[in-house]
């Protein structure tokens, strides 16, 4: 009952929270012994709305034709069920030394849902679900730097890992005080444009989206993040991995997904993501990756083994994101009083192989990986 009442002020005033161990947590890797992952219909996806502290996240990674990379993403958060806030973010990707990232990040107003809560609405913004599942329209006007009116089609089946999706936390896991869910579209088509004071950039290209729920303070569920986000011609690969902090074990939780168009090959929580070479950055003290390894491991709906992997360096980053300097104020308030949390992601986008083995059968194919690193707290 102590540690429950401690854990009660760590989710309203930022405290650090005490040291629960490994039995407090229950990763999705479970749910696979029974079943890897589970299709999604339109039903499932839904805002929650919930009404404790939690960060609620719809993200958009485009690659285009033109060579850009670009995130489209709307944060929904509760800070203790005190405060609720919307953030519509935008960001561009130079693609070369001689230009710049375009960052926009605007607070939304007068946020408001569909009926059935599968779109969201504020002023000036919109991002909609069609009737049928299968595409979402992003549109927005708050910010005159950055006006998006995109489109993004699936071309596989909609996926969480396991049979929830979700990785529970708390004492009494009958009865979790948080949890984590991932749902993905990982292979999907993207057109329409985004414009900026230099004109439009026409998006058309592949994409990705992934829905995320941290039903609880982030910096509390995770301490470390990776993540991979690979589109090639004919195959995607996607992995998200978080390590806890020392509350909950430090344990490790990864989720992935190997997609081609109209078929998920395989999605399950039996991969690794590991920086096999580092470089301390002097100026902000965390380990900068420099080169990486990600690797899927599973069977595909045959039972046939699925490998794949991609390894090598990453080059120089694209870029390095102060967490705390960039985000909305909201996400600011809920880390706030945090002991030792001093969040960047790193970003990197270099041309890579996957390497891909089905069964007896094997493919290589090369494309442009989407790859963060976030560290949150030691």
């Amino acid at each position: 009952m102590f540690n429950w009442a401690k854990q009660q002020l760590a989710n309203v005033a930022g405290t650090q929270e005490p040291i629960y161990g490994p039995s407090a947590i229950k990763s999705v890797a479970e749910e696979t012994q029974k079943k890897g992952y589970t299709e999604l219909t339109r039903d499932q996806w839904k805002w929650q709305q919930l009404d404790t502290t939690n960060v609620e996240t719809q993200v958009f990674y485009l690659f285009t034709e033109t060579g850009h990379v670009v995130l489209l993403q709307l944060i929904y958060s509760n800070v203790a069920g005190i405060r609720v806030t919307a953030q519509f973010n935008s960001k561009i990707f130079a693609r070369n030394s001689s230009e710049q990232h375009l960052w926009c990040s605007t607070p939304l107003n007068n946020v408001d849902f569909s009926e059935d809560k599968s779109s969201i609405y504020a002023d000036d913004c919109a991002i909609e679900l069609s009737e049928d599942g299968t595409h979402y329209t992003i549109k927005s006007m708050n910010d005159e730097r950055s006006i998006v009116n995109v489109k993004i089609t699936r071309n596989t089946p909609a996926v969480h890992i396991g049979e929830t999706g979700k990785t529970l936390f708390g004492t009494d896991l009958n009865d979790p005080w948080g949890f984590m869910r991932h749902a993905f579209w990982p292979r999907c088509v993207a057109e329409g444009t985004v414009t900026t004071k230099d004109g439009p950039i026409d998006v058309k290209g592949r994409a990705i989206y992934i829905y995320a729920l941290q039903g609880m303070k982030p910096h509390h569920a995770a301490a470390q993040w990776k993540f991979a986000n690979f589109q090639g011609p004919n195959h995607s690969a996607v992995l998200m991995e978080f390590t806890t902090p020392p509350s909950y074990g430090t344990t490790t939780v990864n989720v992935g997904v190997i997609a081609k168009d109209n078929e998920i090959i395989y999605a399950g929580a039996s991969n690794a993501a590991t920086h096999t070479q580092v470089e301390q950055d002097q100026e902000v003290g965390w380990p900068e990756p420099k080169a990486v390894k990600f690797a899927w491991s599973g069977k595909n709906k045959e039972s046939k083994p699925v490998e794949a992997v991609i390894e090598g360096p990453l080059g120089p980053r694209t870029d390095r994101v102060d967490i705390m300097a960039e985000v909305p104020g909201f996400i600011k308030s809920i880390v706030a009083g945090a002991v030792g949390t001093k969040p960047y992601i790193y970003q990197h986008t270099p041309m890579v192989n996957l390497k891909l083995k089905i069964g007896e059968d094997e493919v290589s194919e090369e494309s442009q990986l989407f790859t963060e690193a976030t560290f949150i707290t030691e």
